[in-house]
């Protein structure tokens, strides 16, 4: 053999060589890619459990099926067996279609409660089974299903959760005055029925969920150990400017704009530390939420997003529910997406297939904040806004001279969102329509104590 022969024949070698090498690593990376795909198709269901159960349970009233009805159709093909592995309850059974609730007689009223407080923890009961929508807090806190169990991936962020046995009470050693007597009061009666409510209807299971999502909505303030869930259309955008003061990043509330509230990155996110900074905040923080009666929280995030200019949610929100609401929609309309109306809107809020997902704006608080995973030390409310926040910043040791802002956001010449207000938009539903949207929002009403709205 010459040398042109050997050197023709190591080259074939080498390309041979070369190409078995290129062949095993593709395939490699192949199994890779799979088991990544996998690997996040395992976390994103594991992600959506506490959602998810959230939209399988009933809305109150379930007389029809039609296509509009968000959870009618999925209560009708789920058996009793799955709500019972649904909701963690060993005897739990849905009641016969048609059924009417049993009132039983209210306990005793403790001291601290109002009667009907009480009312709403005691009087929900099917045949002297539990309620499922006074049971539907615990879905929050249930198990996971089988399908979930089947792999338990290796990865930090999923940790058991567990509710605190007692709630921890309040510091009050830094309120100056009596005047807040009385809204310290009201304070511990919200704080103690949110508590019963889900010890009640606590399976007392620990639940293995994505910590991380649960926290996203959380906003902390170092300084004075505070940690905010976010809760938009009840105050929000000031009580950023207030964590912004208490931090030392403004001197005053007023100096601080809409964008750099909402745009400017300026707060930390409580899913941005790490697993230890996530659970020593949680654990040793004063935990706030303030919330708002849930329709008239819906009206006033459908006003100021689709009543005024806007330049995401009209493309982005509205053009998708002209096309899939508005019959002979014109051009326009779907060019742009304004003008949606709240007869639109509402359609969109409960149709199952929405042409676009939900938005912080109207989803359900449950779903936010998790009130009943999350033991919040401080519930405020919209409707004592003021008073409740300036409590809390005493309670917090927050400089004497910061007081929560009374000015209004943006819009400030139109009318604020009251009960009236609601009222005038309802009337542009069906009664069915009204119903459903309470509906979709019972969980919340039921959680904070609001009264129902008349339908």
């Amino acid at each position: 053999m010459n040398l042109r022969q050997v050197f023709v024949s190591l080259l074939m070698f080498g390309v041979a060589g070369l190409l078995l090498f290129m062949y095993l690593q593709a395939w490699i990376e192949g199994q890779h890619t799979a088991s990544g795909e996998k690997l996040q198709q395992q976390i994103t269901n594991q992600d959506a459990v506490i959602a998810n159960c959230l939209d399988e349970i009933p809305p109150v009233h379930c007389k029809t099926t039609t296509k509009h009805n968000w959870a009618c159709s999925k209560m009708m093909v789920l058996s009793s067996s799955s709500w019972t592995e649904l909701l963690g309850m060993e005897d739990f059974t849905l009641p016969p279609p048609g059924t009417q609730r049993k009132v039983v007689q209210s306990r005793h009223v403790p001291p601290g409660h109002s009667r009907q407080e009480m009312a709403i923890l005691d009087s929900r009961h099917w045949q002297g089974k539990a309620d499922p929508f006074g049971a539907v807090a615990v879905s929050l806190v249930s198990r996971l299903s089988d399908q979930q169990k089947i792999s338990e991936p290796p990865l930090s962020q999923f940790r058991e959760v567990y509710l605190p046995l007692a709630l921890r009470p309040l510091n009050k050693t830094l309120v100056k005055g009596d005047e807040w007597k009385d809204v310290g009061s009201t304070q511990e009666k919200r704080r103690s029925f949110l508590y019963e409510f889900c010890q009640k209807y606590n399976s007392r299971k620990k639940l293995r969920t994505h910590l991380v999502h649960m926290v996203s909505r959380i906003y902390v303030e170092d300084r004075h150990k505070v940690l905010y869930c976010e809760v938009p259309k009840a105050g929000c955008s000031n009580w950023k400017r207030v964590l912004m003061v208490l931090n030392g990043l403004a001197t005053s509330t007023r100096n601080i704009s809409h964008d750099d509230v909402h745009y400017g990155k300026h707060l930390r996110k409580l899913d941005s530390y790490d697993l230890k900074g996530i659970y020593t905040r949680l654990n040793t923080y004063t935990k706030t939420i303030f919330v708002r009666d849930p329709l008239e929280r819906l009206v006033s995030a459908f006003r100021d997003k689709f009543e005024h200019p806007n330049s995401y949610y009209h493309p982005v929100f509205g053009k998708a529910i002209i096309k899939k609401y508005r019959h002979n929609a014109d051009e326009e309309a779907l060019k742009t997406g304004s003008g949606v109306k709240f007869k639109e809107f509402i359609q969109y809020l409960l149709d199952s297939h929405r042409p676009v997902g939900m938005d912080i704006h109207w989803e359900q608080v449950s779903k936010l904040c998790y009130p009943c995973l999350i033991n919040y030390d401080f519930i405020g409310k919209f409707e004592t806004l003021e008073e409740d926040a300036n409590y809390f910043l005493q309670l917090v040791g927050a400089p004497a001279e910061l007081k929560f802002p009374k000015f209004k956001d943006r819009h400030s010449s139109d009318e604020r969102t009251s009960a009236e207000v609601v009222r005038q938009y309802l009337k542009e539903l069906s009664k069915e329509e009204r119903q459903l949207t309470y509906d979709f929002y019972y969980l919340d009403y039921l959680m904070f104590n609001y009264t129902s709205p008349i339908v």
